[in-house]
């Protein structure tokens, strides 16, 4: 590879529209926040280790949790934290499971290594909150968060064998051509670390994996999706009419077919 990739990688350019999503995520999820703090079914800003960063929001259903749901958030492990999406927890909630939304620090601050063992202790902080099976998803870095902690040996045995089902969406699975990007100046990525976390070049979990992505995403991140079915061998999903911004908005759906596929998973 010898060519600048910022282009095949940068996805608001392609998007009518970008500018707005961030604010009304921003708010529907500020909303969403407020509504469960109400009726006693949010438990916000739970530690799950030091720093500002390390900590999770907890929605619950009305009964007692069918289990856990762990939602980890893109923005190319350089942007944003899990009070901008906790609206995307409804679909799963409604249905009867919790749902845990975790911060992690973020670059250049750390390495994309360091942000892997975050996510792995708050997956561990949340296990012990919530009893039963677990289901893990992410969107795009969120996305490779969520496959890489479910390779075998980085979360605790105890934990892992409670991970039934794991859904990357519009994962970035291999971490080479990020190289090649204006914003490895931000993200620091180097051979070493490509290698190491890249999860088409490690082991794939026991747990059922489905890889989703939307039609009309960026080549690049349709071919991402595709290089991690064809390595771990799984499912993949290619989502009608949904491009980068709103392939997670069905999440707050109960009955949508990417919410149906998340509970499906074991």
């Amino acid at each position: 590879m010898t060519d600048d990739l910022s282009d095949a990688y940068e996805n608001g350019a392609y998007i009518a529209n970008a500018a707005a999503y961030p604010e009304e995520w921003a708010r529907a999820a500020r909303l969403y926040r407020a509504q469960l703090t109400e009726q006693g079914l949010a438990r916000l800003d739970l530690p799950y280790g030091d720093g500002a960063r390390a900590q999770l929001d907890l929605f619950l259903p009305s009964g007692t949790p069918k289990g856990l749901i762990v939602f980890v958030h893109g923005g190319y492990w350089k942007a944003f934290d899990r009070k901008t999406w906790s609206d995307l927890a409804e679909g799963a909630r409604a249905r009867g499971w919790a749902v845990a939304m975790p911060s992690y620090d973020l670059c250049p601050d750390v390495r994309i290594v360091e942000i892997t063992r975050q996510v792995a202790r708050a997956v561990v902080a949340a296990s012990a909150e919530v009893a039963g099976p677990i289901r893990l998803v992410g969107h795009s870095a969120g996305g490779h968060l969520v496959a890489r902690i479910a390779v075998p040996g980085v979360l605790p045995d105890e934990v892992a064998a409670r991970v039934v089902g794991v859904m990357p969406i519009s994962p970035l699975s291999d971490l080479r051509p990020l190289m090649l990007t204006a914003m490895n100046e931000v993200l620091r990525i180097d051979p070493a670390e490509a290698t190491s976390e890249s999860p088409v070049l490690l082991p794939r979990p026991s747990a059922k994996v489905t890889v989703w992505v939307g039609a009309e995403e960026r080549p690049a991140f349709l071919d991402q999706a595709k290089w991690m079915s064809t390595a771990w061998n799984c499912q993949l999903t290619i989502s009608p009419e949904h491009h980068h911004f709103n392939v997670i908005e069905p999440l707050s759906e109960p009955y949508s077919a990417l919410v149906e596929a998340l509970l499906g998973l074991a």
